[in-house]
């Protein structure tokens, strides 16, 4: 399902972060009293009864600086990115400020836009019960009622959130208690979702068009075609599989303007809502950190992951027998990936449709491997095997003890190590652990979740005294 993305604009200072940290709930953006501070994470996702949403902070946006910029070219530019890429914009402006020309300029932009997208009002830094003749002036705005909070003080909040969700359920939004919001989430459930990342331009779309065999999404050379995700259902064999096409990643530090933000954003939202991930690659190119950090992200959310090493048909050393040729670029992209040697890898081409069959293959393979359960018994037979070969090793005075593995849940597969000392574990010995259970269980294309747990020390009662 579609998260909705909200947006914070305004000129410096007006409490945009204050505002977006005290919605997540934590610190997660820089705020100081120096204006333009904000630099790291620019968006978070909000849970709420009714409806999560992505809340956006354009004060962290990095727009295109010329020695001739100024706030108000900002400020402007925030507007008609917020307007392209929101579901719902908030303008925020400060309280204990008169209105200033920027205000007025990026109101007027807003205004001749408002059917196209909803806009709320946030009157800021309120830190005392204001009358609505304070308020008056800012309907000079054209924007409609003024919200009046305090983001520092936490008031107004509730009543801002209500009305957040309020106008989102206008734009047709679903809430959790719909029937259709079910099911959605029914029809999640029911179809294996695969979401397409990597770097722009490495043949994403191409790929989805390959398997349709029709040219049903836009493809370019030009980066950054894709900048929403798009559902495509394909039926394989009598099964359906949603394919969700993403917008490319590209590195922070070569990110231009605030729209291939929303891009990244949308991605990392297809990453969050699909079960397996197909990692496409340009094998004519170097991996670069960007592959790596969007394999990591693919980690981080437990997904089944599969690379796809596509325009393959364009590799070069095409005199190199293949079998050699792919056998040298998975001994490379095991250097780049080390801890992705569980990751099955598809030599693509979407314009020849090489090897595109075996996606299928290996989906329907992953699944039965995030599902499958290992039954305790045959665990710790596993466990007493693998701890006669190679004991944890401690101090002079501590012996760190595995006494029994569990798996407690799927999708993925979770092991919880009961032992008597988690502190005197290192992280390497679950590394040698998971290498074996791969070896004895599989666990082929999917993450799986270990955690070290102290089992309880029973004592007698003259143990004791």
């Amino acid at each position: 399902m579609k998260v909705p993305i909200v947006t914070i604009i305004g000129k410096p200072n007006v409490g945009k972060s204050t505002f977006f940290n005290r919605l997540a709930g934590s610190r997660i953006a820089i705020t100081t009293e120096e204006a333009g501070t904000t630099r790291d994470r620019i968006f978070y996702k909000i849970g709420h009864p009714e409806m999560d949403f992505f809340l956006v902070d354009t004060g962290g946006l990095e727009f295109e600086k010329k020695e001739d910029t100024t706030i108000e070219d900002d400020i402007q530019k925030q507007a008609r990115i917020a307007i392209e890429e929101s579901d719902l914009i908030l303008f925020m402006v400060s309280f204990k400020e008169d209105l200033s020309g920027y205000d007025f300029k990026a109101a007027e932009l807003l205004r001749k836009e408002l059917a196209k997208k909803p806009i709320l009002l946030i009157i800021n830094k309120c830190d005392q019960i204001i009358e609505e003749s304070g308020l008056a002036h800012f309907y000079e705005l054209g924007l409609g009622s003024p919200l009046a909070i305090s983001a520092l003080h936490n008031t107004g909040i509730d009543h801002l959130m209500n009305e957040i969700v309020s106008h989102l359920k206008e734009r047709h939004f679903l809430t959790k208690k719909d029937k259709s919001y079910k099911t959605a989430e029914q029809f999640e459930e029911n179809h294996l979702s695969i979401a397409l990342v990597g770097k722009t331009n490495v043949g994403k779309s191409s790929i989805i068009n390959a398997l349709l065999n029709q040219e049903k999404l836009i493809v370019s050379d030009t980066p950054h075609t894709t900048r929403d995700s798009t559902d495509t259902l394909i039926r394989h064999k009598g099964k359906d599989y949603n394919f969700i096409d993403t917008a490319g990643m590209r590195r922070r530090g070569k990110v231009g303007t605030g729209i291939e933000h929303f891009s990244i954003l949308r991605t990392l939202s297809s990453i969050e809502r699909c079960d397996v991930a197909l990692l496409v690659i340009d094998s004519n190119k170097e991996i670069s950190h960007q592959d790596q950090q969007i394999a990591n992200t693919i980690l981080k959310e437990n997904k089944g992951l599969i690379l796809l090493a596509n325009k393959w048909d364009l590799k070069k050393d095409q005199d190199q027998p293949e079998e050699e040729r792919r056998a040298a670029y998975i001994s490379h992209l095991q250097k780049k990936f080390p801890f992705l040697s569980w990751a099955p890898v598809i030599f693509t081409s979407a314009v020849t449709k090489k090897n595109l069959g075996q996606i299928f293959d290996q989906l329907d393979t992953i699944i039965q491997e995030r599902q499958k359960r290992i039954p305790t018994a045959k665990l710790n037979h596993f466990v007493e095997n693998i701890v006669e070969k190679h004991k944890p090793t401690g101090t002079k005075n501590i012996s760190p003890k595995l006494f029994y593995v569990t798996q407690t849940d799927v999708k993925p597969p979770r092991f919880v190590l009961f032992v008597n000392k988690k502190k005197y574990f290192h992280f390497s010995y679950m590394r040698y652990f998971e290498n074996r259970l791969r070896e004895a269980f599989g666990f082929t294309g999917t993450p799986v979740v270990m955690e070290y747990r102290e089992k309880e020390q029973r004592y007698s009662n003259s143990h004791k005294s």
